[in-house]
């Protein structure tokens, strides 16, 4: 894999697209550590603005972009591989986000990830775990979002069990208190919702265990807050603690009316809803003390890039798990990879695949494309291309793990489709151009085994590529010219000429 150095990125940053908030840190790497520099951070309530088919509205689009605007003037000039965007629950549900991400992608300069539910866990137990004392035992990290709850047990700074539940503050609220009353009736449904949602995982996390549970971002933080202010706690929540805000909630009957020093107005109206999962939640897995960290996604979202600068990429480690559970000939995909970056190295200048994230993809395609393998032997890129797609892929954005998918689905028989294709968006050509030094790099190694091979001469252009062998070596070898020759059919069919000489 393909890395840059820690010293090309003196300066790092993140940005947390959440259903409810968006955040932003800004830090600098000094010795292999991070140090905050800026934290920014606005109410964009960005999943209040999903309708019911699942489509952002243009007046959420354009408070998240606002918003954006203003983080925009910290992270001019910083490189690619300097600055993350992550999306979450609101992102991952709505239907039209490739359009609010372009208009992102416009005003940062720098492409929006988005991750599954699983990833987004990992990510906030990460930034928990580097901000809080490094004790033995497992940890219950619990974080609840604008439209997803994430629920974590993990040790040290490795996460166990990772998850993700439909259940947030402003997705809530609209459902359970979309006028600001609150009344007993309304809060007993919306408890009652979330301790259905969680019948999926309470028995997984029990039967795991743990000695301490933590809670993570915006909501826990307030409800702490509301609680230490009306004195029922110095630091920790309790089953008690919540118990006082949620009397103190019915008393007031409108969030509006609810006098609790601290308690900021832009969160007022997604208390009840917050409240009333975190109940839920303390009550099914038993907690009877929670802290509260001041770290999170954003700052996981830091670690994760660090780790990606300094060799600890996570993304490495899943694919070599992957590659094992399916039983992946190690050597045959080594091979593969060798001779993808060799043919990389020569066409890469005239062909544009100038980023190392285009190295990166090609070396992970290679690696993975024959995982489908271990279910069945016909049509074996298409198994491997869904499972890919559709696994939880620790580290992988959703396009990372789509764009990897094209690839392994398009190693073999027809090249994708120009439908398939354009749902890559700008990436289109590019992927295309790596499936194609891919299928070269799996035909030269054809024939299983470490045969001496020839090395290649390539030249290439915007719609052609030539091979040349030594001379007399393909008519020796019949078979592998046989391949070539039917390859270049292929490639006629995506109107770019193959010639092998």
């Amino acid at each position: 894999m393909v890395q840059r150095k820690q010293a090309d990125f003196p300066l790092v940053a993140a940005i947390d697209l959440g259903s409810n908030s968006f955040h932003m840190v800004l830090a600098k790497v000094d010795h292999g550590e991070i140090r905050i520099l800026e934290r920014l951070g606005e109410k964009v309530q960005l999943a209040a603005g999903l309708n019911d088919q699942g489509e952002l509205s243009e007046e959420a689009m354009q408070r998240g972009i606002d918003c954006l605007r203003r983080f925009a003037q910290l992270t001019n000039g910083l490189p690619d591989g300097a600055v993350r965007i992550v999306g979450t629950n609101a992102l991952r549900e709505a239907r039209n986000r490739a359009q609010f991400m372009r208009q992102v992608r416009q005003i940062i300069g720098h492409r929006v990830d988005v991750v599954s539910g699983r990833e987004e866990a990992r990510l906030i137990y990460l930034g928990v775990s580097h901000t809080q004392a490094d004790d033995a035992g497992k940890r219950l990290v619990v974080d609840i979002g604008g439209g997803s709850t994430e629920f974590i047990v993990g040790e040290r700074f490795e996460s166990i069990l990772r998850e993700s539940l439909q259940m947030g503050c402003v997705s809530f609220t609209r459902r359970y208190f979309p006028d600001g009353k609150v009344t007993p009736g309304r809060y007993a449904q919306a408890y009652t919702a979330a301790r259905l949602e969680l019948m999926q995982i309470e028995q997984a996390i029990q039967r795991l265990g743990w000695q301490e549970a933590v809670g993570a971002s915006g909501t826990i933080r307030t409800i702490r807050q509301c609680v230490q202010s009306g004195g029922r706690t110095q630091d920790e929540l309790t089953p008690e603690g919540l118990g006082w805000l949620k009397r103190k909630l019915f008393k007031a009957g409108q969030v509006d009316k609810l006098d609790i020093p601290g308690l900021k107005p832009d969160r007022k109206p997604i208390l009840p809803a917050g409240l009333a999962i975190l109940e839920a939640i303390v009550d099914a897995l038993g907690v009877q003390v929670m802290s509260h960290s001041d770290g999170a996604l954003r700052e996981g979202v830091l670690y994760d890039l660090l780790g990606r600068h300094q060799h600890e990429d996570v993304r490495e480690r899943t694919l070599s798990a992957l590659m094992e559970r399916c039983h992946v000939d190690l050597e045959q995909a080594a091979r593969v990879e060798s001779k993808a970056l060799s043919l990389f190295g020569k066409a890469a200048a005239n062909w544009n695949l100038d980023d190392d994230k285009h190295a990166n993809m090609l070396c992970w395609a290679a690696r993975v494309h024959e995982v489908g393998l271990d279910i069945a032997h016909s049509q074996y890129h298409k198994h491997g291309a869904y499972l890919i797609e559709h696994a939880d892929l620790a580290g992988f954005s959703r396009q990372e793990q789509q764009a990897l998918a094209l690839l392994v689905w398009g190693h073999r028989r027809n090249l994708p489709s120009a439908e398939r294709l354009s749902e890559m968006g700008d990436e289109a050509i590019t992927l295309l151009r790596l499936c194609m030094l891919l299928r070269l790099a799996i035909l030269y190694h054809h024939i299983r085994g470490n045969q001496d091979m020839p090395e290649l001469q390539v030249q290439a252009g915007d719609d052609f590529l030539e091979i040349h062998f030594p001379e007399g070596w393909l008519e020796a070898n019949p078979l592998t010219q046989a391949d070539f020759a039917q390859e270049a059919q292929f490639w006629a069919k995506a109107n770019y000429t193959l010639t092998v000489r």
